[in-house]
């Protein structure tokens, strides 16, 4: 194997994960998602889910990874012993190659909204605007930009490259967020956005709890990079001396603080502007803002704001994303970072390429294929941890832990049974509707149980523990 690359500082490390799970998933996804279920009620389900499965579920991701000291690949083929371990480690490099697929097509969406509002190019007709860049072959050639600046970032390594670009922009980001959020507070009608934002609904989550968990737990699983392997790869960089409890709350904490301030941004915004919260979808960020920034004083400028920092969120997540197929070809395979980088690169420029021709094709992969495989291979990484290395994870959990070292016994408790019962009906959640099956909450639950058991007794048979 080749040398490898680590992280020059722990700050490093935090900010470089902050930038892989602060990305699309906050600037884009959450605010959308949010305004399309309920506001309120779908934040305080999201922020639930952050707490209970996505920082203990962070945590066995980042144990895995400085346990196995590879990316996917070989780390899963050390830990477990097995071609299953290889296996699974080969699902998480297609899962970041599919996501990265359809990421880079929004980051070239986002590198041309950048480039084209200090002109306002788009301010007096944006549905037609998106509609004729969306998809197509421009929408090809952006893809292709945006990669190349992904690229040019892996190219350079983690320490030259990765942790020294992330040092940068995570700061701008927050900078950016936290003064376009103060600027909407002074726009008028913003009151009403508020309060679909910040005032709890209990009503409404009542009545629409089972439609409300299926995007809440798949969007914590997506905003904090969990089950692609990417957080796995970063951890395999850093040494015994990190405490991973401490940098996990870190990470999660951050992220989610860039979570709620684009909420903050967005959803007000599209309420002073009389637009329907609920009714964007994808495009909203593009179509409904862009109208937004046309009508408001000093558009452009707050346009090209707002767009650059999107732009500088997307590049941080799809540093990450591309890090793990390229370092599994350096590791795994002994490639040099600069050619690995190149081939994962051109395989993307034509996966992608194919996404940005394709609406279709686009939806699916970016919706329905991404939740189920994030929500597989988060699965698969607890089942690790906590069904066939328990032992090896509680130690590595309490290296370098300090103070937070008396909570393994309770995190591998959590990782072991809790987290794979609620993984599993979030699972059931999103398949139940796909083929047709009529679930209540009671039996997504009681299936949920069920197969939690079901897999835990299998697997205790076949590795004789």
């Amino acid at each position: 194997m080749a040398d490898r690359d680590t992280w020059v500082s722990s700050l490093g490390f935090v900010l470089a994960s902050v930038g892989s799970a602060a990305g699309l998933g906050n600037v884009w996804r959450f605010p959308w998602l949010t305004a399309e279920n309920g506001g309120s009620a779908f934040l305080v389900v999201y922020l639930l889910v952050v707490v209970g499965v996505g920082v203990p579920g962070l945590l066995a991701e980042f144990v895995l990874g400085r346990r196995g000291r590879q990316t996917p690949i070989g780390a899963f083929r050390s830990l477990i012993g097995s071609k299953w371990g290889s296996a699974l480690g080969a699902f998480n490099v297609v899962t970041t190659l599919a996501i990265l697929s359809f990421y880079s097509v929004v980051g070239g969406w986002i590198l041309r909204y950048t480039l084209a509002s200090p002109t306002g190019a788009y301010f007096a007709q944006p549905q037609q605007y998106f509609g004729a860049m969306g998809f197509g072959p421009a929408a090809v050639g952006f893809h292709l930009a945006f990669l190349g600046i992904v690229a040019g970032i892996v190219f350079f390594g983690v320490d030259r490259g990765i942790e020294r670009v992330s040092k940068v922009m995570l700061p701008a980001i927050a900078v950016l967020l936290v003064g376009l959020a103060a600027w909407t507070a002074t726009q008028p009608g913003t009151a009403a956005g508020y309060e679909y934002y910040l005032r709890f609904d209990a009503g409404y989550l009542a009545a629409n709890l089972p439609s409300v968990l299926g995007p809440a737990a798949g969007q914590a699983l997506f905003t904090l990079s969990l089950g692609a392997g990417t957080m796995l790869t970063y951890a395999s960089y850093i040494d015994d001396d990190t405490s991973l409890p401490r940098d996990t709350l870190a990470i999660a904490i951050s992220n989610t603080f860039v979570g709620v301030l684009a909420g903050l941004v967005v959803i007000p915004l599209l309420f002073s502007q009389g637009v329907d919260p609920g009714g964007g979808g994808p495009g909203a960020l593009f179509v409904a803002l862009a109208g937004a920034f046309g009508s408001l004083p000093g558009g452009p400028v707050v346009a090209t704001a707002f767009f650059g920092t999107v732009l500088l969120a997307a590049v941080t997540s799809g540093i990450s994303l591309l890090e793990v197929p390229v370092a599994t070809l350096v590791d795994t395979y002994g490639v040099p970072r600069r050619r690995a980088t190149l081939l994962v690169s051109l395989l993307l420029a034509v996966t992608g390429g194919a996404l940005a021709l394709s609406n279709g094709a686009f939806q699916f992969v970016s919706g329905t294929l991404a939740d189920l495989l994030l929500s597989i291979g988060l699965l698969a990484f607890l089942a690790v941890a906590g069904w066939l290395l328990p032992t090896d994870s509680v130690a590595e959990f309490r290296t370098g832990a300090g103070r937070f070292a008396p909570l393994a016994g309770s995190w591998i408790a959590i990782v072991g049974w809790v987290l794979p019962t609620v993984v599993l009906f979030s699972l059931t959640s999103s398949v139940a509707p796909l083929v047709g099956a009529t679930l209540g909450l009671g039996g997504r639950a009681l299936v949920a149980v069920a197969v939690t058991l079901a897999c835990r007794l299998t697997v205790a048979v076949v590795s004789g523990r």
